[in-house]
């Protein structure tokens, strides 16, 4: 990867470009630090105790009841945040939307089953399942590189 950098007091604003072949993980990670993405710490709340956790330890988000809760290998708890303020500070190339209801870490996933209606079922190393909405099913396989065949 080669960096260029031009500081010239005549622009008037910072301008970013990234010009490479593909978009892959190393360029995504980049991406997503420039735009702030890279969340230290969410606040879980079990009962009437509060956590802090770890992003990376959670498997994945979902909502029940209107409640946003974040579950772990061993427990789950409630978040304040909604999955759509989630899915903007966490790092895209770590997690991954799977519906309107379920963002996934892609780290903490450990096989996936296809439906014949189009939809995959996903488990995680956890032993837990979710399912793929139709709508997300291209961005997963994507995530998952899933389309190993190159088209001649």
């Amino acid at each position: 990867m080669k960096l260029r950098l031009n500081i010239d007091s005549a622009f008037k604003e910072t301008k970013v470009t990234i010009e490479g072949p593909e978009l892959d993980e190393k360029v995504q990670e980049l991406i997503d630090f420039i735009n702030g993405k890279k969340k230290e710490f969410l606040v879980g709340k079990k009962g009437e105790m509060q956590y802090i956790l770890n992003p990376s330890e959670i498997h994945y988000f979902h909502t029940e009841n209107e409640q946003v809760i974040a579950v772990t290998k061993t427990d789950s708890f409630r978040l304040k945040e909604k999955l759509y303020e989630l899915e903007a500070m966490l790092p895209s190339s770590k997690f991954i939307r799977l519906s309107k209801s379920v963002i996934a870490n892609l780290y903490e996933l450990s096989r996936f089953e296809a439906s014949f209606n189009g939809t995959l079922c996903v488990y995680f190393k956890s032993g837990a399942k979710e399912y793929v909405s139709r709508t997300y099913v291209p961005a997963i396989k994507e995530a998952l590189k899933m389309n190993r065949r190159k088209e001649e």
